[in-house]
């Protein structure tokens, strides 16, 4: 990892987040590479449709209940309710169902998920101005470029380890906040010096832990809604007169030196920016769980499709590689016995055990994540047999994909060793078209009508110059 040398404000050079936020003035929907369009296109239904089917869940109803009774100017549309709230609320409140079901897409090797946040926190703000889809599309590529390349300068790439992440540290909200401010400043209008304040106000604002994959606790559920209320706020509070430090980033005290100790390469925010686009490559989920287990699954459903008796099989090995032993496989007595639904979306265990099943979706679907499953019997007796390891050929892939190799022993003795080693969704193995609109119904689906889906896919799917933003929210209200 790299440090850079700190400029001082009042020079000539020019700082990360003064380039971040020249690159942000300049990208307009027109600028946009047509493959840059198409992707935000199919992430900005992919995140509707999950915020959608996120909206039963008893956490979403608390948070909702929560902020509805606060009240305030009724400027963006909370996604499947009646109400409308200020933006910053609103956004706060579309995060969380964005993120809540763990469906939401994933760059690799940041491990970040950026749409969850920078989806909600645009949206409010294009509601906010009043803003054209053209205008929102451009705002999320810009955002979504910007969280991925804060990301990916707190990425090891000699180690293959992401430091925020070893640190504990939800980078996806944190980086998140920082996407999405810049968003939100671009369709409130913010000039090229209020996008870089925009910056240096949301970095005061990112936080996030992430010991709750490990033990439990719905905490997570916020973090997306937090960042995305956090990037409103702060493009919001700039036009209000509150400014940055334009070395908020590289400074003695700045972001990378608070959360990083000052080890981050600089080179990734910059190399490429304008050029080389993120949107494309980040990883749709085929599965509402933690994308660590998504190989598992795989590996799970080929076992199934080969005619695989669970009660025929002795144990299971579930290899991966090492970093994400701790989020899918410890503590191993917890992971083998989720309480919820929510636990076992992050249990090795439980979605191979889901997957020799059979489920529904893609492979397996939200219907297979309850807590009733997650404690029936048949599971929990197959949980019992697997253990999690890490696997040295996992780890030199790892985190570019999230590998697995899992070997089953046969109570007759025999074993079967199944190896996937790219993530379905990803750049290797691409969702068809039919495949993320097939997510989306089964997600809308659960909220709204047939015919509202359609509409609402159609007009996601064309969205351009002339489509009022506002226009397309009507159709996720409930």
């Amino acid at each position: 990892m790299a440090q850079t040398t700190l400029p001082s404000a009042g020079t000539d050079t020019i700082t990360l987040s003064q380039s971040l936020a020249r690159f942000a003035a300049e990208a307009t929907y027109d600028a946009l590479p047509d493959e840059v369009r198409a992707s935000v296109r199919q992430r900005l239904l992919d995140t509707l449709g999950i915020a959608l089917a996120a909206t039963n869940l008893d956490s979403s109803q608390g948070v909702l209940d929560h902020l509805v009774a606060q009240g305030g100017r009724p400027d963006a549309q909370v996604i499947g309710l009646a109400n409308r709230l200020p933006a910053a609320q609103a956004a706060f409140a579309n995060g969380v169902l964005a993120h809540s079901l763990d469906y939401d897409d994933t760059h690799l090797p940041s491990i970040l998920h950026p749409s969850a946040t920078v989806v909600p926190a645009a949206l409010a703000a294009a509601e906010a101005a009043d803003a054209t889809g053209a205008q929102l599309v451009a705002a999320i590529a810009v955002g979504l470029e910007v969280c991925v390349r804060v990301g990916m300068a707190g990425y090891d790439r000699e180690a293959r380890n992401s430091l925020y992440f070893d640190r504990g540290q939800h980078a996806t909200s944190m980086c998140g906040a920082l996407g999405g401010a810049v968003a939100a400043g671009l369709l409130l209008g913010g000039t090229e010096s209020q996008i870089a304040d925009s910056l240096g106000v949301a970095a005061s604002m990112a936080s996030g832990i992430i010991e709750a994959n490990r033990t439990g606790g719905t905490v997570k559920r916020i973090h997306c809604g937090w960042a995305a209320h956090a990037a409103v706020n702060a493009a919001e509070l700039v036009r209000a007169g509150i400014s940055g430090p334009p070395t908020v980033f590289e400074g003695r005290f700045g972001f990378f030196q608070c959360f990083l100790d000052g080890n981050y390469s600089p080179d990734e925010i910059t190399d490429g920016l304008g050029v080389d686009w993120a949107a494309p490559g980040i990883h749709f989920k085929p599965y509402p769980a933690n994308h660590f287990t998504h190989t598992a699954i795989d590996a799970g459903l080929q076992l199934r499709e080969r005619g695989v008796n669970p009660e025929d099989i002795a144990s299971i090995e579930l290899g991966v590689a090492g970093p994400t032993v701790r989020t899918i496989g410890e503590p191993i007595e917890v992971k083998r016995t989720p309480q919820t639904g929510y636990q076992a979306q992050f249990s090795g265990p439980y979605v191979l055990a889901a997957a020799l099943l059979g489920g529904g979706g893609l492979g397996l679907g939200l219907e297979d994540f309850t807590d009733e499953l997650a404690r029936e019997p048949r599971r929990r007796a197959l949980m019992e047999k697997v253990s999690v390891v890490a696997k040295e050929r996992c780890a030199g892939i790892y985190p570019e994909e999230f590998p697995a190799v899992v070997r089953v022993r046969f109570t007759d003795g025999r074993e079967e060793i199944i190896e996937v080693l790219e993530n379905r969704g990803g750049p290797g193995r691409p969702l068809s078209d039919a495949e993320v609109s097939e997510k989306f119904r089964d997600n809308a689906g659960r909220r709204l009508a047939s015919d509202r889906v359609e509409s609402l896919a159609a007009v996601i799917l064309g969205l351009g110059e002339a489509t009022p933003v506002r226009e397309v929210m009507g159709l996720v209200a409930g």
